[in-house]
């Protein structure tokens, strides 16, 4: 596999205090680039709505008290796109364990806050490509083994692991 071929491509991973924007609030989330030269991003953003579901908080590891001190979702997402725009020079593709949660955040958080969305109008699913490379629809959890780093709610963490799994997936597909 050619680095090259792939330093567009990032792992996004979000942390919620409930089911999807707008009503509830981003918490924290990371990415990181394919390319393993260039820093992982990590943003927290204070929450944008009063209401949040304390068990999908808790998983983040804050509580709302924590939250209601983190950055203003504005400069966060701000400094996200700035951080896009010194990935590479190629339309960014994204990718991550669990699309129709993590994209719908940062998706929602970039238009609302940027008026932009450098990463597109849609992100793959590491597990997708995982069963159509073993040619079995409903394999999609067997890549997540070939994560190296802990999956821990951490979302740099979480994004780092699959990032590792998707290269190696990756890799066994080009070879």
């Amino acid at each position: 596999m050619q680095k090259n071929k792939l330093d567009h491509h990032i792992v996004i991973d979000v942390e919620a205090d409930g089911p999807c924007p707008g009503l509830y609030s981003m918490v924290c989330f990371g990415a990181v680039c394919l390319n393993e030269n260039v820093p992982a991003f990590y943003g927290r953003t204070a929450p944008v709505a009063d209401i949040w579901v304390p068990d999908a908080l808790a998983i983040s590891g804050f509580t709302r008290k924590d939250h209601l001190t983190f950055e203003d979702p504005a400069a966060t997402m701000q400094a996200f796109v700035d951080w896009c725009a010194t990935v590479s020079d190629k339309r960014l593709i994204s990718w991550s364990d669990n699309p129709a949660f993590d994209w719908q955040f940062v998706n929602y958080y970039l238009w609302r806050y940027t008026g932009t969305n450098p990463l597109g109008f849609s992100m793959r699913r590491i597990g997708d490509l995982y069963a159509g490379h073993k040619g079995s629809v409903l394999n999609t959890q067997g890549w997540k083994k070939r994560r190296l780093t802990a999956h821990d709610h951490n979302p740099v963490n979480d994004a780092t692991g699959n990032a590792e799994a998707l290269r190696a997936v990756i890799s066994e597909i080009e070879n």
